[in-house]
């Protein structure tokens, strides 16, 4: 089991933010990492689409035989999270989890922000993670659709349509004296200066993206699961669709170039799944 690499799937590019930690904190682990280009996003469809869509990303994963699966992917986490756990023989690690754990140890009692796409969002997931650690904090949940194509477009912190978006979102947020925010999205951290210069130091942000990875560790530790720390990790990238601009944008995510990126044809992931979807 010590062998296996860490799987990590994601809908398309923002789950490198949670490799990018991953391979900071666990350097000596191999990783396998799946981006849904394809299909990207899953913010915006029901959330049977989204059950659908992570079985048969994590199931893609399974033929490396993982240690453990990160499902790298807010939506997913808030949605398919139940039908990952009972459907794979493999140990999943969410992203809601973790960051809610961030949020009610930071906030001091003060009020929680949650920030993420509507799908996310409309799931109600943060909160109720939030409310079973903290039942008497107060929680706000804001959908920020428009950060998503914002770091895509490779728009960085400084430039004013940014900090005109992030003003647009969180003025209400900024008003509520929140003392912690969730980056409730892994696209997010590459706004994150933007955000904290807005709603200033008083709020303390929380990138769920490394404390997954720290989650992951602790499981992995655990569990006696890890490699050994003489070696050094590999990092493998599949996509669903356009390898050639996952690897030029991924980039940004990681902090590094990425070697190679494998296209992976539909037959590879979809057939994997039929007719084995929760109903």
């Amino acid at each position: 089991m010590n062998s296996g690499p860490i799987g990590v799937f994601d809908s398309g590019l923002g789950g490198l933010s949670v490799v990018r930690h991953l391979r900071q904190l666990l350097p000596q682990e191999d990783i396998v990492y799946f981006g849904d280009t394809a299909r990207v996003p899953y913010g915006s469809k029901s959330r049977q689409t989204v059950i659908c869509f992570a079985l048969e990303a994590a199931r893609f994963l399974l033929q490396f035989e993982p240690k453990l699966i990160v499902a790298a992917c807010n939506t997913a986490s808030a949605l398919a999270l139940d039908a990952l756990v009972e459907e794979l023989p493999t140990p999943i690690i969410d992203v809601v989890a973790p960051g809610a754990r961030a949020a009610a140890a930071h906030a001091g009692g003060g009020a929680i922000c949650v920030i993420g796409t509507e799908a996310t969002i409309n799931s109600g997931a943060y909160p109720a993670a939030l409310k079973a650690l903290a039942p008497a904090a107060r929680v706000l949940a804001r959908p920020c659709p428009l950060f998503v194509p914002l770091v895509e477009e490779g728009r960085d912190c400084r430039d004013p349509v940014v900090t005109g978006v992030v003003a647009d979102y969180l003025r209400e947020v900024r008003e509520q004296g929140v003392r912690a925010l969730v980056l409730g999205c892994t696209h997010y951290p590459l706004l994150r200066d933007a955000i904290a210069d807005f709603l200033g130091p008083d709020v303390f942000i929380i990138d769920s993206g490394r404390e997954t990875s720290l989650a992951a560790r602790a499981a992995l530790e655990e569990a006696g699961a890890l490699s050994p720390a003489v070696r050094t990790g590999s990092l493998s990238c599949y996509v669903s669709d356009n390898p050639q601009r996952f690897q030029r944008v991924g980039s940004r995510f990681l902090g590094h170039e990425i070697d190679s990126v494998e296209f992976v044809e539909p037959e590879r992931y979809i057939s994997t799944a039929i007719g084995q979807h929760p109903a």
